[in-house]
């Protein structure tokens, strides 16, 4: 059979040139379309992502909830951007011990841990939210917490994923995972801005610590989790986290691929800002904020649902960097729109180039890390995902609070395409990234001694 070669993606400058290669000929439909083998082929990978979608539903009610609840309250976009500051401690804390402890113990477990803890936070907020009008200060220590369990969660959870389907799987599996996440995205936040205007705040926020059981189910349904390779027990839990460091340090690829997702994030999610721009700005209440969270979610579950891509890329950098280009500039126009919805397809836009992002960045995490420092590597990268849009709460409330809502989110925007290119600059083994050479057979491909079949049926 003749192999088909699809058409190279050049890319000006010194930049490298990303290229589809062919795997087995690729038609277009399937290039589009979500790559299901990973769903098919695992009944655990199945059971986690389930529970995970049910879970993440409530998550998102959350993240509109409580910086909704904290703007009307005080009418500050500067104390809503806060709201990522007191956030930052607990999720950097429990993000690297927990990492720490997902490459010594059983990852399910800790999954465990994190839900029952998540489940407790969400109720103590509906409890306050139903009898009304809470202190502001035990909103912010409720959500850092929120943060910090939830970044547990992130940890673990990512550190197994990759164990959950054969090897050749990973990058499909990590995407389609992704894509279903996106779906969420959309429905949590559209579903969280009805229930807080007919219900109010207390019921999104039991709607989210209902939620949390179905990832309960799903941990309590998998094997043991414990991580391959060399045992990490002989190590002090500093030792071990140093080990991590060092690690991700060393590997340019990781660190060009982490330095680029916090640019982006820091600079160009004005997430803080669209309560203050529906309600300031559009005059949309509760709704309109629910619009335009759900808007980013909307264009990034467009792209990434359509996965049949990724298993035919092999420079994932250099896509990388151009989403996040994409990205930018999206979220900078969308500073300029005069209506709600044309601001709301601006970030729909921004969303997907993210998703694009999103997915080539979690493939090159994957593939360079070995087994035994999952846990570790995923404690960083969920640091820096989830601290990211919290620097960039931070950042946004502030010049908000200075130049005004419009340019916040403009400035974002033009420093997030300006970051890109200093990183590509200064990391170029990110823009050199060849993902063959990490896959079975390959140059660097990462083997595990006396690997165990992945559980499928």
């Amino acid at each position: 059979m003749v192999e088909r070669q699809l058409p190279k993606l050049k890319v000006a400058g010194s930049i490298p040139v990303a290229r589809f290669d062919q795997k087995p000929p690729l038609s277009k439909l399937a290039f589009l379309t979500p790559n299901l083998a990973p769903w098919r082929s695992s009944k655990d990978y199945r059971r986690l992502v389930t529970g995970h979608l049910v879970s993440s539903i409530g998550t998102q009610a959350v993240l509109v909830a409580l910086p909704f609840q904290i703007y009307i309250e005080t009418r500050s976009a500067f104390l809503t951007g806060l709201l990522g500051a007191a956030e930052l401690g607990p999720m950097v804390l429990a993000s690297l011990l927990g990492g720490a402890f997902a490459d010594r113990h059983d990852r399910r477990i800790l999954m465990l841990y994190s839900q029952w803890a998540l489940l407790g936070l969400a109720t103590a907020l509906a409890v306050l939210a139903f009898v009304g009008d809470p202190p502001i200060w035990t909103l912010f220590v409720l959500g850092g917490l929120l943060a910090g369990a939830g970044a547990l969660e992130n940890v673990t959870r990512s550190a197994m994923v990759p164990n959950l389907v054969p090897p050749e799987l990973v990058r499909e599996a990590l995407a389609f995972w992704f894509g279903l996440t996106q779906v969420t995205m959309i429905v949590g936040p559209l579903l969280a801005g009805v229930i807080i205007a007919t219900l109010g705040l207390g019921a999104a926020y039991t709607v989210d610590a209902v939620s949390c059981l179905a990832v309960v189910w799903a941990a309590y349904a998998l094997p043991p989790q414990f991580p391959k390779g060399q045992p990490e027990e002989q190590l002090g839990i500093g030792r071990s986290i140093s080990e991590g460091l060092v690690f991700i340090w060393r590997n340019k690829p990781l660190t060009g691929s982490f330095a680029m997702d916090l640019c982006a994030m820091t600079f160009g999610m004005p997430r803080a800002l669209f309560p203050a721009l529906a309600v300031g700005v559009y005059g949309a209440g509760a709704s309109g904020s629910g619009l335009l969270f759900a808007s980013v979610a909307f264009g990034s579950s467009i792209f990434a649902l359509a996965t049949g891509w990724i298993s035919h890329v092999r420079r994932l950098g250099v896509i990388l960097a151009w989403s996040i280009v994409v990205w930018g500039l999206a979220i900078a126009a969308a500073g300029f729109a005069g209506s709600i919805w044309l601001a709301a397809g601006l970030f729909a836009i921004a969303g997907g180039a993210d998703s694009v992002g999103a997915v080539c960045r979690v493939s090159i995490n994957q593939l360079v890390t070995p087994d035994a420092l999952r846990g570790r590597m995923s404690s960083v990268f969920s640091l820096v995902v989830t601290s990211g849009p919290r620097l960039g709460d931070v950042e946004s409330g502030v010049v908000a609070s200075l130049a005004g809502v419009r340019a916040s989110v403009v400035s974002g925007g033009l420093a997030c395409v300006a970051g890109v290119g200093l990183v590509a600059l200064a990391f170029p083994g990110l823009m050199r990234f060849n993902a063959d050479d990490y896959l079975p057979g390959g140059s660097k491909h990462i083997a595990v001694a006396a690997d165990p079949e992945p559980v499928v049926s």
